[in-house]
């Protein structure tokens, strides 16, 4: 029954789909309809609202470990695994939005801090080194996720490691189009400065 509860709780937690809420809030209508059509941070920032961008990458980080902490408190270990997952199912598959959400990358990094902070941390590491590097978001995510299990396995165990497996997997599984323009070396580049003057 806990096991249940915390899969519960991860899923309705990660199913709150911050970056619609935050745009339509600001009165940028439905992010779905803009850029990628994704609901996440890097989406968000193509409305050219840095600090709305920002909020919801924190919002959508913070679900995904506020889920795996809760149940880490209330029920365990093993509970906090759970919901570290559903989290995950919740925001890429949302029952609100017709089971079609976001991409999972911060929701990922939030649940790899909460779970083991160690291995959170050198995820967000590998993603910052592979974006300063090649300037590609999916690339990066790609990547530090694709890592994590190997992580997980030295920091955490086979349990944690079984979970940044299921993570890098949805992760996987969402970023698709992002890999096949990826092998044809057509997946934009990210801007961390300000753009110059025509």
């Amino acid at each position: 029954m806990t096991l249940l509860i915390s899969a519960l709780l991860g899923y309705l937690l990660g199913s709150i789909p911050f970056g619609l809420v935050l745009t339509r809030l600001a009165g940028l209508g439905d992010i779905r309809k803009i850029g990628s059509g994704n609901i996440g941070a890097t989406n968000v920032l193509r409305t050219g609202n840095k600090p709305l961008a920002a909020a919801t990458l924190i919002l959508d980080s913070g679900k995904g470990a506020i889920a795996t902490l809760l149940a880490q408190a209330f029920f365990g270990p093993d509970a906090a695994l759970i919901a570290g997952g559903t989290s995950m199912l919740g925001h890429t598959f949302p029952v609100w939005l017709g089971f079609n959400g976001g991409k999972g990358v911060a929701t990922a990094l939030g649940v790899l801090l909460a779970v083991s902070w160690p291995v959170g941390v050198i995820a967000c590491a590998t993603w910052l080194a592979m974006a300063l590097l090649f300037k590609i978001s999916s690339l990066s995510a790609l990547t530090a996720l694709g890592l994590s299990p190997i992580v997980g396995w030295f920091f955490g165990g086979p349990l944690v490691a079984a979970l940044c497996l299921f993570i890098a997997a949805l992760v996987y599984l969402r970023h698709a189009a992002n890999i096949r323009r990826l092998l044809k070396g057509e997946e934009p580049k990210i801007s961390f400065g300000k753009k110059k003057a025509a």
